[in-house]
C-alpha cells in the first residue's frame, strides 16, 4: 500500500489513471508521516517553483501546511515492530524493490 497526504478523491483518480493494483491511503495533515519523523515543510522559494509547475500542495492535500513526507518504505510486523526501513530525503532516489522483497523473504525464515 501507499500512504499519501493527498485527499482521498485525488488518490482514487490517480489509482485509476495509473492503473495501480495496490491501495493508496490518505494521511490528512501528514499525521502518520509525522509519527515516523518523515515530514518536511517546503521553504517559500520552493513553494513558488511548485506553483509555477502547477503543483498546488494546499489544493491537493487539503491544508495549508506546504509539507510533504519523505519517500519511505517500511515492513511492519503484526505486532507493530518495524522490521525494515528505507528512507530517502531525495524523492528521485528510490530503493530497488528487490531489497524490500529480500527483506520480506528473510523475515519469513
Amino acid at each position: 500500500m501507499a500512504i499519501t497526504p493527498q485527499k482521498s478523491e485525488l488518490n482514487r483518480e490517480f489509482i485509476e489513471q495509473k492503473k495501480f493494483t495496490f491501495d493508496m491511503l490518505s494521511d490528512p495533515g501528514n499525521q502518520t508521516a509525522k509519527s515516523y519523523g518523515l515530514v518536511y515543510a517546503l521553504p517559500e522559494d520552493l513553494r513558488k517553483i511548485y506553483l509555477q509547475f502547477g503543483t498546488d500542495l494546499p489544493k491537493y492535500n487539503g491544508d495549508d501546511s506546504w509539507s510533504l513526507p519523505m519517500p519511505a518504505r517500511y515492513i511492519i510486523d503484526p505486532k507493530g515492530i518495524v522490521r525494515y526501513a528505507a528512507v530517502e530525503p531525495d524523492y528521485t532516489v528510490r530503493p530497488d524493490p528487490e531489497y524490500t522483497i529480500a527483506a520480506l523473504k528473510e523475515l519469513q525464515t
